[in-house]
């Protein structure tokens, strides 16, 4: 099959790597894949395997993800926007896809709607239509309005053979986070957890011992960062590393190692190895996004989560309750966030009975793979 995905991260990079995981699983089985990206460039994330089209990037300014801001840093203007319609268009009408996967739209991305209703309009419009899928978390940001929620039932409705919800539903229902009418619940289609295959540990042994902290790939997190600075200097036995994503990662990087003087602190940009460095970690510090809570729960590391809720965000807190019933886990609200509140969660899961790597659930992607191929020869 030759299978389209279309995503735009707009704050840190997790909607572009779950859609490359995604991706991966269909060309490891022979199909065509084109990862149409709408965010900032992300080189961290492994694209083998893969076609990857870059539209004019954009990013939100901060939380408000009504205010897009260009590769410049600049609003965003219609002539931007249409740029991105023209490519999106294009790319559909020569690649001519058999599936067709929207990440997160319709279920959030409506600033974007412009594009994405021109880009499923005109796959309507192919001489052979192609399967149209949403591909969505399992957690959501609730609806603010329930015309929200309607306007996305309609969306649904109008184009789209199905939803593929990457969880379990008997640990997150979509229903958690999102309300579900029995027009939607027809087309969900529970894959299991998406993740990529857990791996090795780092050949070099790089994060022996240390204590991690990150917060994605985005311009966010630097109150994480700076706690852990602090934290640092409570707990000199350990040894401390800090990776920084974002575009203007060298500029934090700078900021953050000035306060860091004299401890025990590595400060870095985001590393491609990362996933191989945290099995080998004594703890991990981190926000709650839906590939962070994978790789914690694959490599059995403990952690404090201190989840995003800037903007009156609540999706990373649901499910850092969830994750919290396990041992090793302890949540961190950002309100309560300090160097010592740090450190004195750091002490307890440290000294918390270790907990297992899990194996098994994760293999969301090549589910979905079989759903969108059942799909696509039913429609034939």
């Amino acid at each position: 099959m030759k299978v389209m995905i279309v995503v735009t991260h707009l704050l840190g990079t997790g909607h572009l790597s779950r859609a490359l995981t995604l991706g991966r699983a269909f060309a490891e089985q022979d199909h065509e894949v084109l990862v149409v990206s709408g965010g900032m460039p992300a080189p961290q994330l492994d694209t083998s395997g893969l076609s990857l089209l870059g539209l004019p990037p954009l990013r939100s300014d901060g939380t408000d993800f009504t205010r897009l801001l260009d590769q410049n840093g600049a609003v965003a203007d219609s002539a931007y926007f249409d740029a991105r319609v023209t490519g999106l268009t294009q790319a559909i009408r020569s690649f001519a896809p058999q599936v067709l996967i929207t990440e997160l739209y319709p279920f959030g991305r409506r600033s974007l709607a412009t594009e994405f209703l021109a880009t499923l309009r005109i796959a309507r419009e192919l001489p052979q239509p192609p399967v149209i899928l949403s591909s969505i978390r399992d957690i959501l940001a609730p609806p603010s309005k329930p015309e929200k929620a309607i306007q996305t039932d309609e969306v649904i409705a109008e184009f789209y053979d199905g939803v593929l919800v990457h969880s379990d539903p008997t640990i997150t229902p979509l229903d958690i986070s999102w309300p579900v009418t029995a027009q939607l619940a027809s087309r969900l289609h529970y894959t299991g957890f998406v993740a990529p295959s857990a791996p090795p540990s780092h050949p070099d042994g790089v994060g022996q011992g240390e204590i991690i902290v990150s917060a994605g790939g985005g311009s966010v997190g630097q109150p994480i960062f700076q706690a852990a600075i602090e934290a640092a200097r409570k707990m000199p036995n350990r040894q401390w590393r800090l990776l920084v994503g974002g575009q203007d990662a060298e500029a934090r990087i700078a900021e953050l190692s000035h306060l860091a003087r004299e401890a025990s602190v590595t400060i870095e940009t985001v590393r491609p190895d990362f996933r191989q460095m945290l099995p080998l970690a004594a703890a991990s510090v981190s926000m709650c996004g839906y590939n962070t809570a994978m790789d914690l729960l694959q490599s059995g590391t403990s952690a404090v989560l201190i989840p995003f809720d800037d903007g009156n965000e609540v999706e990373q807190g649901l499910r850092a309750k969830s994750l919290s019933r396990l041992t090793g886990i302890e949540v961190l609200n950002s309100s309560d966030l300090s160097g010592q509140s740090l450190a004195s969660a750091l002490r307890r899961v440290l000294l918390d009975t270790a907990r297992a790597p899990m194996t098994a659930g994760f293999d969301g992607a090549r589910r979905s793979v079989d759903i969108a191929t059942d799909l696509f020869e039913a429609s034939r």
